[in-house]
């Protein structure tokens, strides 16, 4: 679904899926893939929205948490888009995944190959790269000062905030990020999971919400 001129948001279709984004600029980007499971109906959506798969250059994902990884390997082979990682993505990289499903219960996310490790941007776009850990010590989101438009991952929600009992998650250090974040022009919030949260106030209150409930 085309929420801003090149904003497309693809909701999240079930259990331990998570919301997909596509920026389109000079270069298309896709941001959490998602569950494999869901990847044909991603996929579908994408199209009747006029947004080939092909058309994608890179492929980014704000943690390793399968949720929003393990459709990475299947999106690449479809796409051909190139898979690019935050240095501490890297860093983290077959630790996150395997302890994070052994926590959860579930099948390790599918392994998947990495062409390209960047730390603050991505070609010439607006697109920032902010590395902001507590969900997870490798969570980054993704700033268009442009577009004022966040993409937070599982950092902070509506009227909510992500959970730090996963492995290596950090209290601390999510308030941190949060408080980071909080200072950002932003007037279109795109988290991980459930609702985006639109308007420049509506988006300082869903702060000052969290700073009084959870920080």
């Amino acid at each position: 679904m085309r929420i801003k001129e090149g904003v497309y948001w693809y909701s999240e279709k079930g259990l331990l899926d998570a919301n997909t984004y596509v920026i389109k600029d000079e270069i298309t980007v896709l941001i959490d893939p998602g569950l494999e499971n869901y990847l044909g109906r991603r996929l579908k959506e994408m199209q009747e929205d006029g947004i080939d798969p092909k058309e994608v250059d890179f492929i980014m994902i704000t943690h390793l948490h399968p949720d929003h990884c393990d459709a990475t390997a299947s999106f690449k082979d479809v796409s051909g888009a190139k898979v690019a990682l935050h240095p501490s993505q890297v860093e983290y990289f077959d630790i996150i995944t395997e302890e994070t499903s052994r926590f959860l219960g579930i099948g390790i996310a599918k392994k998947f190959e990495v062409d390209l490790v960047f730390e603050e941007s991505i070609g010439n776009t607006e697109l920032r790269i902010l590395h902001t850990p507590g969900h997870s010590p490798e969570s980054i989101c993704f700033y268009a000062s442009d577009k004022k438009i966040l993409i937070c991952g599982d950092l902070v929600f509506e009227r909510s905030v992500g959970r730090t009992d996963l492995p290596f998650g950090n209290k601390e250090e999510l308030k941190d990020s949060i408080k980071m974040l909080s200072t950002l022009d932003t007037e279109l919030l795109l988290p991980g999971h459930g609702a985006i949260i639109e308007g420049r106030n509506k988006v300082k209150r869903n702060y000052e919400f969290v700073r009084e409930f959870y920080l």
